[in-house]
């Protein structure tokens, strides 16, 4: 038998060193550092031969083909893994936990229809795999459960069905026998994330493998394993809160950009398709610190409702604080609310708030914000038809934002009389439509400009 050895690999950035270390010297991150038992023998682990018809080609030879996607009969998850999901691809799923991974897993397979489906878990036994298909009322009639913490197993398994879709849940309660480690180490976490990518690769089966969140908020494990798999979703929101947010931090075979969103039901997650009507309240006529804003994630344009609040401070030091909105970016526009414009708010709490728990990084919405903040601080109600859509510069101009025909065909859509937008963008915009908009687009250059026409309605 291989003599054994041990080697200290950091948990956040896969870094490894002789001996245990307290401070990362790589990442600069304390206590991350975790024993793994690594055995000297070249049969264990993963062996991937060369074959010989894999030799180098000329760029020029290779076929450039678009490549299959197989529709996930879910809008949602189709628009974030880039139109469909790729035959042998893998796909690692992350979120907090009671967030809705291993529902929104179940419940796509359960729409697959006539496909052959596989869901293992080694966290639930297939009674509560059961109970929880009874209650999202899905078509389970190509899924297969089974309850396995064996990697080996899995993949026998998979090997009889012959699915065209695997799920695994999660990646830190299988084991492989390859390797004498306990199961959730990074070691074990590793060699089956690797394994399994082999696995679907050879066999051209996708597979969906759900990872668990550490309490920093990241996909818990060896930060390798983002680095294995071809795409990696996060499933965000607020477990008090009925929206779920669906982002893709890496895609190797589509955009990072896009979003989905869900509705978290008793009968499990529904897709929003329009997540303008439900963002937005329609209790707000009247009500001060309220602006729309017109926002992009991707290629999706949708309305969000901004909120602020500003009143007098309690303490000697004002508060500032934001909730779905870089508090960073908050306080350079309020720099840019009291230089520009002349609102002094050195003596009052600043508070904003992006309705629906979202977390919106679209620069678009700065102009958006002030107005919330200037709606607030005087107690005047904005004028509920009109919306906003305008980066805001450190010198109080408009910035030209993205796609803003798509941000006024959204606005329109859902009934608003006025929109304002970057004023050196308008004139682009006449000539694309026509002058044909049933809205009236409004030009700012400056943010003066913009409260002027906000105050006067």
């Amino acid at each position: 038998m291989a003599k054994a050895t041990i080697q200290y690999v950091c948990s956040s950035c896969g870094a490894k060193a002789p001996q245990m270390l307290g401070r990362c010297p790589v990442c600069g991150e304390w206590g991350t550092y975790e024993e793994e038992v690594v055995e000297n023998q070249k049969s264990r682990g993963v062996s991937r031969q060369i074959s010989k018809n894999n030799q180098p080609k000329r760029l020029q030879e290779v076929e450039a083909s678009e490549e299959m996607r197989l529709d996930m009969h879910n809008g949602e998850l189709n628009r974030v893994l880039g139109g469909g999901l790729v035959p042998g691809s893998l796909v690692l799923l992350g979120g907090e936990p009671g967030i809705g991974k291993s529902t929104l897993a179940l419940q796509v397979l359960m729409q697959q229809g006539e496909r052959k489906t596989f869901y293992a878990s080694g966290e639930e036994s297939v009674r509560q795999l059961k109970l929880r298909a009874e209650r999202l009322a899905g078509n389970a009639e190509n899924l297969y459960i089974s309850s396995e913490t064996s990697l080996e197993r899995i993949l026998d398994q998979v090997k009889d069905l012959e699915p065209e879709i695997v799920v695994i849940d999660s990646i830190q309660t299988i084991g492989t026998e390859a390797i004498d480690a306990t199961i959730g180490s990074l070691s074990q976490v590793r060699e089956c994330a690797a394994r399994i990518l082999e696995f679907a690769k050879t066999r051209n089966i996708p597979f969906f493998i759900i990872g668990h969140i550490n309490k920093e908020g990241s996909l818990a494990g060896p930060k390798v394993l983002e680095h294995i798999v071809d795409t990696v979703l996060q499933f965000e929101g607020d477990q008090h809160n009925m929206y779920r947010i669906l982002r893709a931090q890496k895609n190797r075979f589509g955009s990072t950009s896009e979003l989905g969103i869900y509705e978290m039901r008793q009968d499990g997650l529904r897709e929003v398709s329009n997540p303008s009507e439900l963002l937005l309240s329609t209790s707000r006529e009247g009500l001060s610190g309220i602006a729309i804003a017109a926002a992009v994630e991707g290629v999706r344009p949708f309305l969000i409702e901004v909120q602020a609040l500003v009143s007098s401070a309690a303490y000697g030091t004002p508060q500032r604080s934001s909730t779905g909105f870089d508090g960073r970016r908050l306080n350079m526009l309020l720099a840019v609310l009291e230089k520009r414009v002349g609102f002094k708010l050195l003596q009052k709490d600043v508070f904003l708030n992006i309705a629906g728990g979202l977390h919106v990084q679209d620069p678009a919405i700065d102009l958006a914000v002030l107005a919330a903040v200037l709606s607030s601080n005087m107690d005047i109600a904005l004028d509920a038809g009109t919306c906003l859509c305008g980066e805001v510069g450190l010198a109080g101009e408009i910035r030209p934002v993205n796609r803003i025909e798509q941000r006024i065909a959204e606005a329109q859509k859902l009934g608003f009389k006025r929109i304002l937008v970057p004023a050196d963008q308008v004139e682009r915009l006449d000539t694309r439509t026509g002058g044909k908009e049933r809205i009236e687009v409004v030009p700012v250059k400056k943010v003066t400009d913009a409260f002027r026409l906000l105050i006067k309605g």
